[in-house]
């Protein structure tokens, strides 16, 4: 099997561990707009080689992991490039726009639009980790204007993966994926922002912060260069949670303001069902 990696990052990266684990055989090629993750990536192991033109031509699958504005560009010139049967994934966390890009290309049945929901807030070849994808969900835009021997490469090295496999259409993907994704992210850039400017001495933030702070914060060491084109492109979506967010956020503030505290305690306490639905556990199940 010849696999091709565009974009040897935490993403790209993580998937030429498990495939190289899961294929020894294998044969990884890796591109990557900085020419320096290229060496680190076969220093390494993750690639045996640097793609090109060719390498493209004769891939089984190619992987396509770049920020999302990058994508729309590269990803009509990929699919010029490559075989008749060769399967093109993508991995944004933005789908309307790339699935709009590609509609009417010659070779649309060749991409498949997915989005693995895995991830840390560290990039570049050395984040990639072993088995990142197990358990995780693999979210599938348009399945339907695949090549179905395509798509069922594709599906096969996913089960392999451990993953998880949800179908969806971009414009759905794109709303939720701002309520789950992309307001989490903004929330952590934004509070890392408010505690660097009130306090004001860098040793108190390390002796003080606990693990809450730590947690909560976590996201805001993710790259900017990957961040602000998902923004970009998912403006709509995350102005309306925004929105929300910020009204809750000042209901909050009035309660506490006024001194509504059993209301404070109420909004807590309804918002704990959160952990039921990240367990996957039905509400409507709950012991009473």
């Amino acid at each position: 099997m010849k696999v091709v990696i565009i974009g040897i990052g935490l993403i790209g990266g993580s998937f030429a561990r498990d495939i190289k684990r899961l294929h020894p055989k294998a044969k990884i090629y890796g591109r990557d707009v900085n020419p320096a993750h290229e060496d680190e990536a076969r220093v390494l192991g993750l690639i045996d080689e640097t793609a090109g033109g060719r390498e493209l031509s004769e891939a089984d699958m190619v992987i396509v992991s770049v920020p999302v504005d990058a994508l729309l560009v590269e990803l009509p010139g990929i699919l010029d490039a490559v075989g008749e049967q060769t399967v093109v994934m993508d991995a944004g966390s933005t789908k309307s726009l790339v699935c709009k890009v590609v509609e009417n290309h010659p070779k649309r049945r060749n991409f498949l639009a997915c989005h693995p929901i895995a991830g840390t807030e560290y990039s570049g070849p050395s984040a990639a980790l072993d088995g990142l994808y197990e358990g995780k969900t693999q979210i599938i835009c348009e399945v339907e204007k695949t090549a179905f021997k395509l798509q069922e490469r594709a599906h096969d090295l996913f089960r392999d993966l451990g993953m998880r496999i949800r179908y969806m259409n971009p414009e759905s993907h794109d709303k939720h994926i701002a309520y789950v994704s992309h307001l989490s992210h903004i929330s952590s850039f934004m509070l890392g922002k408010t505690v660097i400017e009130m306090e004001r001495n860098e040793r108190d933030i390390f002796d003080m912060a606990g693990s809450g702070f730590e947690s909560t914060v976590r996201l805001a060491k993710s790259s900017p260069a990957m961040w602000t084109p998902i923004f970009r492109q998912n403006k709509g979506n995350v102005l309306e949670i925004l929105d929300a967010y910020i009204g809750n956020l000042e209901a909050f503030r009035d309660k506490l303001s006024n001194d509504d505290f059993n209301g404070i305690y109420q909004e807590m306490d309804n918002t704990n069902k959160i952990r039921e639905i990240l367990k996957g556990i039905p509400l409507n199940n709950k012991v009473k």
